[in-house]
């Protein structure tokens, strides 16, 4: 425990909130369990400290001058910045939260929220971003899966499909990977969010579908839109055993 401990205190938190009260909260509160916490509070220098320096989670509000949150996101995503992003926002309703997911962020705070149910968060992500740096070679001991036109260099964190490289986020990289070590098994979104978040939480199934179909509709558009990862109605999903 001391050892875990340890390694989540030595992290890089980034604040991009421009609400003074909440900012100042989150400030206080995170600087007496993480190393280094910054505070920014207009969208584009969010955006500069996010991609020109190194962070190990990013808490990003929806609503911010100059540059919103979901803009920041996509732009840092773009640019490959996979640094995990959990947005807070005053929004709660489902579509907010699949866009969210959709362009990119990880994990998603609703206004007001509870400090524990944050740190929680964030220390899931962190966890999970952790175990991925000590253990980037699988048990099986592969450093390279291959199945049909799939090709997944785990110490690269590469992936190519039918030799096209496809850009993918840590957590969608996560999410194939896990697929791919048993393709044709199912796995139900509780299952994924323990397995691949390091949390099992009902009500953050949503977070599983939207990286689901992210991914997805990433793999597919090079597979003529053939469904790489399939549903199983009522059960989960599975990586087709047709690639």
């Amino acid at each position: 425990m001391e050892n875990n401990a340890a390694i989540l205190n030595d992290k890089r938190i980034l604040i991009i909130e421009d609400d003074q009260d909440i900012a100042q909260l989150l400030l206080l509160h995170l600087s007496d369990i993480y190393r280094t916490v910054q505070v920014i509070h207009n969208g584009k220098a969010g955006f500069e400290a996010g991609l020109n320096q190194a962070w190990d989670v990013i808490l990003l509000d929806l609503r911010l001058p100059d540059m919103d949150g979901l803009e920041i996101c996509k732009q840092l995503r773009s640019h490959h910045i996979l640094t995990p992003i959990l947005m807070l926002t005053s929004k709660s309703t489902e579509l907010d939260q699949v866009l969210g997911f959709e362009i990119g962020a990880d994990d998603y705070v609703t206004k007001p929220f509870r400090l524990l149910e944050l740190s929680a968060r964030i220390k899931a992500l962190l966890r999970r971003n952790t175990i991925n740096e000590k253990n980037s070679v699988p048990e099986t001991e592969q450093h390279r899966i291959r199945y049909g036109k799939l090709d997944l260099d785990i110490d690269k964190r590469k992936v190519t499909i039918a030799g096209i490289k496809i850009e993918l986020t840590s957590r969608e990289f996560e999410l194939l990977f896990h697929f791919a070590k048993s393709p044709g098994r199912v796995y139900s979104r509780m299952e994924l969010l323990d397995s691949v978040w390091g949390v099992s939480h009902q009500g953050y199934e949503h977070t599983v579908n939207s990286h689901i179909n992210r991914l997805r509709n990433k793999l597919s558009s090079v597979l003529d839109d053939k469904h790489c990862i399939e549903t199983v109605w009522g059960v989960g999903y599975k990586l087709s055993e047709d690639l």
